[in-house]
């Protein structure tokens, strides 16, 4: 698989501000966003970068533009850099965000250590599919090809009977950050049977997502009928619809991300996701 590059996997509805923007109004502008810095653009092109570190040294100048206080240049890539030396600058640097931009200087993205993890979780699943895949293939006799799709969430069809609700949050939140992990499914006919992604399936469905995108294994006979697919039918699952929801307990991934937090309860957290996406 080819390696991936910055234009792949970049924010291109960058948020910027501009050199006459003061240092109170950054410093709202800051509180009121997600973003830990704003590139500094004028007439499209980039002229520095602030974070929210260089912005606390001039809380006693709340008026100050940010002409007047900004580091002029900054560290910024450009789009046909590999995500892998991109990857390594951010490291170098200690940087959570780069500018990105073209041969003439001008701001067309933003890319930040979020994107670059979902680089990494994009670029594991290739060896995941292909176990999927040999599996089928040796189990049933079949041969399979590997299409990448957006499926329809209506013909989507679960293989697993329950899903946890803070995890389902979680997935929503990633999703709404730009986080779309591909699922993993079998064509069959009239739908497309989950093998893998059930909690992203369930979170874009209920934030009213029509599609999402998946890697398709397309079997050369739809007729086999398939290990999932007995499982699916047994537990009473033919649409998302079907799937149980637990409420009470924590997925086993929250449960070890928050072992620290004896005091956590799952709806604290699910709020402080909300309240934050």
């Amino acid at each position: 698989m080819m390696e991936g590059t910055v234009e792949e996997y970049m924010v291109k509805d960058v948020v910027s501000i501009p050199p006459q923007m003061t240092v109170k109004e950054a410093i709202d502008k800051m509180i009121n966003s997600n973003f830990h810095g704003f590139p500094i653009a004028e007439n499209g092109y980039l002229l520095g970068f602030v974070t929210a570190k260089e912005l606390l040294r001039y809380t006693d100048r709340p008026n100050a533009t940010m002409r007047q206080v900004m580091k002029h240049g900054t560290v910024c890539v450009v789009p046909s850099m590999k995500i892998n030396d991109a990857t390594r600058v951010l490291f170098r640097y200690g940087l959570r965000n780069l500018p990105v931009v073209d041969k003439d200087k001008k701001l067309v993205g933003i890319i930040s250590n979020i994107d670059i993890v979902r680089s990494q979780i994009e670029k594991s699943r290739p060896s995941k599919v292909m176990n999927v895949k040999s599996f089928l293939e040796t189990q049933n006799g079949l041969r399979i090809k590997v299409v990448n799709m957006d499926v329809p969430m209506k013909y989507v069809r679960p293989s697993q009977k329950d899903v946890y609700m803070d995890e389902l949050i979680g997935r929503q939140y990633e999703i709404k950050r730009g986080l779309y992990e591909p699922l993993i499914c079998i064509e069959r006919r009239g739908g497309y049977l989950i093998v893998d992604g059930h909690h992203r399936a369930m979170a874009a469905y209920q934030l009213g997502l029509e599609t999402f995108k998946a890697i398709v294994l397309v079997p050369n006979n739809l007729d086999v009928t398939l290990g999932l697919e007995r499982t699916a039918e047994r537990w009473g699952l033919h649409t998302l619809d079907d799937v149980n929801i637990i409420e009470g307990s924590k997925h086993p991934f929250i449960e070890v991300t928050t072992m620290l937090l004896p005091n956590e309860e799952p709806g604290n957290l699910n709020k402080r996701l909300e309240d934050f996406g």
